[in-house]
């Protein structure tokens, strides 16, 4: 086997994934390997794409939006439709994810303060004898 292309056993091992995990995103068309009988093939393409649409996972991208993101590579452009809508995807998401977080923050900061009422009314309780 070349270096141009992969089984799927060597992209599991190389990138962390399931099987299933490959044939899913194949069936999602988001990775186009090559076929030879039962084989899958995945060459540098499909690598590049599998880093991209794992790093877009781990942001929280829809699988939906990597497609079309990932889609947008072979306009003819160099890219530059890819990129701008990939900043404007990002941007939201980031601005999303921080909304989240503030979310979280608040909620975090209201449970500390009952958690610290309901430990002082404890220690009153102690105090007090009951």
């Amino acid at each position: 086997m070349n270096d141009d292309v992969m089984t799927i056993r060597a992209m599991c091992d190389a990138y962390d994934v399931t099987p299933r995990t490959l044939r899913f995103y194949e069936a999602k068309e988001l990775l186009f390997p090559i076929r030879e009988g039962q084989k899958r093939l995945f060459t540098r393409r499909d690598r590049a794409r599998l880093k991209l649409i794992l790093r877009g996972k781990r942001f929280g991208f829809s699988l939906e939006s990597i497609r079309q993101l990932l889609d947008m590579y072979d306009l003819g452009d160099q890219q530059h439709l890819q990129m701008v809508e990939t900043l404007k995807v990002a941007r939201e998401r980031l601005d999303e994810m921080t909304r989240q977080r503030d979310e979280l923050d608040a909620a975090i900061a209201e449970l500390n303060d009952q958690i610290e009422m309901g430990e002082a009314a404890v220690r009153a309780k102690v105090a007090a004898g009951d």
